[in-house]
């Protein structure tokens, strides 16, 4: 191998290298968002998703509900 070939595949490790940290910074990050809503992993998390969207849509039934009440109790 060249000097230059050593050069370039030591160039390329050094930005593996890099790209490695950030991404372990990224998963950290992401972890530690997981831990605020009590998840641990990423099923977890899609469990939790599908149960704040399930309240989300009775939230929303509900607004609906009372809103064509209160039309309807003042003739809007």
């Amino acid at each position: 191998m060249t000097e230059q070939e050593l050069l370039k595949i030591k160039s390329d490790i050094d930005r593996s290298k890099s790209t490695v940290s950030e991404l372990k910074g990224q998963e950290t990050a992401l972890l530690a968002q997981l831990k605020e809503w009590e998840c641990t992993t990423v099923e977890q998390a899609e469990k939790k998703l599908k149960e704040m969207e399930s309240e989300i849509s009775v939230y929303n039934e509900k607004i609906e509900k009372g809103t064509e009440e209160l039309k309807a109790k003042y003739n809007v």
